[in-house]
Order: C-alpha cells, then structure tokens, then sequence
C-alpha cells in the first residue's frame, strides 16, 4: 500500500526570498505566489522574473500572514482571492478577501469574510480555498482553542461556505439557536488543504493532528470530524486526548501517525502524467515529501488504496501543491522556491 519512487524529476522555475504559502496561475506561462511575510507577487516563468503587487494588509507572525490565493474569472474579469491572518484590535483573525486584476494591477481590494475567531494566538490559521459552481469553501483551523472546535456559535476549527461575494447562501445548514450560517462542516483542528474530486465531484480536506493523527477527510453539509473529541492524534507529551470513535462523528477516510504535517493538497487534473490522474496529492511539512494517495469509492465510501512517498530526497518543507494551466504539477516550499514535476 505504500511505497518511496525515486522516478520523479523536477525542475525549479522561481524562487523567492520567503516562505512561499500560496500560489496559482494565470495561464501557462504566469501566476501569482503568496509570501507568508506578506507579499504578493506576480511571477512569469518565461522571464524569470517577478512584479510585487499591491496586498491586503496583514498581521504576520507565528503561521500567520498572507496565505492562501486563487485566481477566478468572474463575468470576464480576472479575481484573485486570497486569505491572511487579519489584525483586529491587537488580535488576529482569518480572513478571506478578493482584488481585480487588470493591465498588470490589483485593485478594488475588498475583505468578503472575516472569522468570529478573534484571538492572541498566531497559529492554526487553516486558511485554504476551494471553489465550486460559484460557491468558495474557506477552511479555519481551532486557532489552539480547541474546545471551540465544538461550538458551532464559533468559526474555530470549521469550514466555511460562502458565495463568490461573501454572501451566506441560504441553503447551508446551520442557523438557530446562535449557529453561525456561514459553516459547513466542523469539528477540525487545522485544515490546511482542501480540493473536490473532479470525478466524484466531492470535497476533500487535509487536517493537522497533533502529535500523529493528521487526517484526509472527505467533507459533507453539516458533519462533525470529531475534534478534540475524537482523534487518533496525542498530546506532544503523550496522553490521549480523546477517544478515535464517537456516534455521531465522522472517521477521516486514511489518518497518519506519526504525524506527515498536510499542507496544501490538490487533485490531478493534468495530461502529462497519466497514471496520476485523479490521484491525490499531498505537500507535506515535518516528513518532508510529496504524497500520492489513489482513493477507491464503493457506495459512496472512499478509501485509499495506495500511497506513495516522492521528493524525499529534495529535503524541502513542501508547502503547498497545484495544478499549472501546462498539464504539470507543481509545489512550493518554505525556502522560497516553486518546482515543477513530472516524469
């Protein structure tokens, strides 16, 4: 079921001076990379060459500052959206804005959401974007108060649905008694990747654990993932925290101990690999690799039923991993440099 490949070659096409958190293309040639220290660039792989842009400002420290960004065409004009760690009154937040990209510029800078999870702790962020049939999914970690995580009156370890304006589309499916609209799913700790399935058309998201139990779920209206209540992670000086099973909470579809630390994560879409299509794949922090998962579905369940080391060797904190508009994968790393790989 697992295995380490060395048939893997890359190419480093940028580098940057800076933890590189987010980062998309344009189109085959270009793209924009988010800086964790708070700049926002403009990239253009033919050049080399880069232009820094205007950015929302942030609240850097810790794991925060300018994270997650998407670009998304709207009605003909070109958005790109991101996420940071935002300053509210001395404390931090995740938010989530969008600006207008015309003639080489960001404009128009807007905040469309900003969490009810203000607090004096630079950690547990979450903070990545999936989009769908106009609708953007935005993850937020527990921001290390975990018992929130339960509290469906708080933004803390959730995952949000919102329209492409910021607006709560009236069939999500909380509401009463004080529950925030705006949520989807909780009951996570630190979500960092997030992606559907473009044959299932599912949602998936990667969560850190603690010490082990980092997990790959698979995210459905309403449900609870059981954090801190249910998890197959442990204290960093040893107890359990929890118990692994709970009615009424959700088991990840594969968990891993020790702890991989899931950043971002994407599903193949591209033609130039063809035994990874559809597979997923998985940038990873402390373990220092690239994973591969193969998911199965029967009945509506998934499963992985291979799993795959790669990039062992290049000894980098991989930060996050996505599609580029040329058919190849790409990831970035906490050095600063954003590689191609392929075959």
């Amino acid at each position: 079921m697992f295995s380490a490949s060395a048939l893997v070659k890359t190419e480093q096409v940028m580098k940057f001076d800076g933890v590189v958190w987010g980062f998309d293309f344009l189109d085959q040639h270009s793209g924009f990379v988010s800086l964790r220290s708070g700049e926002l660039y403009h990239f253009d792989l033919k050049s080399k060459k880069s232009k820094l842009l205007v950015s929302p400002k942030v609240k850097a420290g810790g794991q925060g500052g300018l994270l997650d960004l998407k670009v998304v065409e709207i009605k003909g004009k070109t958005f790109l959206y991101y996420t940071y760690s935002k300053e509210v009154k001395d404390l931090w937040t995740t938010a989530m804005g969008r600006a207008l990209y015309k003639d080489g510029k960001l404009s128009a800078h807007e905040d469309l959401f900003v969490a009810d999870v203000v607090s004096d702790t630079s950690r547990h962020f979450g903070s990545r974007m999936a989009f769908k049939d106009q609708f953007v999914y935005v993850t937020i970690g527990d921001r290390g108060e975990r018992k929130y995580a339960q509290d469906l009156s708080k933004h803390n370890g959730s995952i949000v649905r919102l329209h492409l304006d910021g607006t709560i589309p009236k069939d999500n499916p909380f509401g009463k008694n004080n529950q925030l609209k705006s949520i989807w799913s909780w009951g996570h700790r630190n979500p960092q990747g997030i992606d559907f399935d473009p044959v299932s058309g599912e949602l998936f998201s990667c969560e850190f654990g603690p010490r082990g139990g980092d997990e790959l779920n698979h995210i459905k209206k309403a449900l609870n993932y059981g954090w801190p209540v249910i998890t197959y992670g442990k204290e960093y000086w040893g107890p359990s925290i929890g118990d692994t099973h709970k009615k009424g909470m959700e088991q990840p579809v594969v968990h891993w101990s020790p702890s991989i630390s899931p950043s971002g994560m994407v599903f193949y879409r591209g033609d130039k690999v063809s035994d990874w299509k559809g597979n997923v794949f998985l940038a990873n922090l402390g373990s220092r690799h690239l994973r591969r998962l193969v998911l199965s579905q029967e009945q509506g369940n998934f499963k992985v039923t291979k799993q795959e080391s790669l990039l062992s060797s290049l000894k980098e904190r991989i930060r996050h991993v996505a599609n580029g508009k040329d058919g190849h994968l790409y990831i970035s790393t906490d050095s600063g440099k954003i590689i191609k790989v392929f075959k």
